[in-house]
């Protein structure tokens, strides 16, 4: 299918509302005793920041959890590494002690941490490494021993394409085909005359298991939009539907995640539009559920640009088009709940989130946050 019949596909669909105007979404209802919460890793002395972590299963069944540990400050661009904890018990307790993953190679950090186990059964680790605002990119490494050592890094994005881009965490998939996807935002270039917010969104993709990237063909840029408006997209994320079509959700300045569609395993994409996802300008979260094969999105469900805060967590039936049974996992209007990896266990479900107050440092502390599949039902 070419992509002008894509859109013709797409635009006859009814176009997609705000949950707060529509009944989408079920009432929300708060967190009961089901909800397990663990403030793993406060900030502390020398340590004034951890945040932007994912999970892994080790072939022992352990968990290993690497987030970013910095040192410098509370800032993005403050001193940096990736340390790991580890669980034997699903989820519940996790190791006291750091294990330095990466150390600081970058002129600022290393931070934003997206774990996957490869087809080929290794593990991969892609970070993003910043050394100034013009020369942010993610790299990855392989490890062949369960994570006990890690090969040399390999670049995804060339010196040549330079620029600050945003990889978040726990967004790097692997398609089931095996083409392995890294949705980035590019906030800065060097032929820019200054950083803005406002980001180019696009793909970089890997046929051979990471060993080799390109660039997609099509750069979703702020006026990329099916009004022609500019639009404020930052921090993208996809997800695998069922019918092997690809959907990108994007942190905006416009009340609600934007999104869009691809056809061809993200070479292309179609314009993006608003969906029916409320938000302030905070990432959501969106991936499947094993267990069942709905899909989860866990997000902010507040139009408030200034906020992250509630919590929320929500299904869908109908890949995407609806959300029901919106909960309530946090409500602290002071909160800043965000950045979350998701994993799912046997039967249970671990959030790996910033849980800060935005008074002192919302993005300061992160919490593991438990609790069964069946609850979300």
């Amino acid at each position: 299918m070419n992509i002008e019949s894509i859109i013709k596909a797409v635009l006859i669909l009814p176009l997609i509302v705000l949950i707060s105007n529509q009944n989408t979404i079920a009432q929300s209802k708060m967190a009961d005793s089901s909800v397990i919460r663990n403030v793993l890793l406060p900030p502390g002395p020398d340590n004034p920041r951890n945040s932007e972590g994912d999970f892994i299963r080790l072939k022992d069944g352990r968990l290993m959890f690497i987030y970013t540990h910095f040192t410098g400050g509370g800032g993005d661009h403050e001193a940096a590494h990736l340390a790991a904890r580890y669980s034997n018990d699903e989820g519940k307790t996790w190791t006291q002690e750091d294990e330095v993953i990466v150390s600081n190679e970058g002129d600022m950090n290393v931070m934003s941490v997206s774990l996957l186990r490869l087809q080929t059964g290794k593990i991969a680790l892609f970070y993003l490494r910043k050394n100034s605002l013009l020369d942010c990119r993610p790299v990855l490494r392989i490890s062949n021993d369960e994570g006990k050592t890690w090969s040399d890094p390999v670049e995804i994005i060339p010196e040549e394409e330079m620029g600050y881009y945003v990889l978040n965490n726990d967004r790097v998939v692997q398609l089931s085909n095996g083409r392995l996807l890294a949705p980035v935002a590019r906030h800065n270039a060097p032929h820019y005359k200054e950083y803005t917010g406002y980001g180019d969104i696009m793909v970089y993709l890997s046929d051979d298991q990471g060993s080799t990237w390109r660039r997609n063909s099509t750069v979703l840029k702020p006026n990329s939009t099916l009004s022609g408006d500019s639009v404020m997209l930052q921090e993208p994320g996809v997800v695998e539907l069922d019918d092997n079509r690809l959907m990108m959700f994007m942190r905006t300045d416009q009340h609600v995640q934007y999104i869009t569609w691809s056809a061809d395993q993200g070479e292309t994409w179609l314009p993006v539009r608003p969906s029916n996802i409320s938000s302030p300008r905070s990432p959501a979260s969106i991936e499947r559920i094993p267990q069942t094969g709905d899909l989860l999105l866990v997000w902010n469900n507040n139009p408030e640009n200034q906020k992250r805060t509630p919590f929320n967590v929500a299904i869908s039936r109908d890949e995407g088009k609806t959300w029901k049974n919106l909960k309530t996992l946090e409500d602290d209007p002071h909160g800043w709940y965000c950045y979350t990896a998701i994993h799912f266990g046997g039967d249970y479900v671990l959030l790996g989130h910033c849980a800060g107050d935005r008074r002192e440092g919302g993005l300061n502390t992160t919490q593991i946050t438990r609790f069964p599949i069946d609850w979300l039902y």
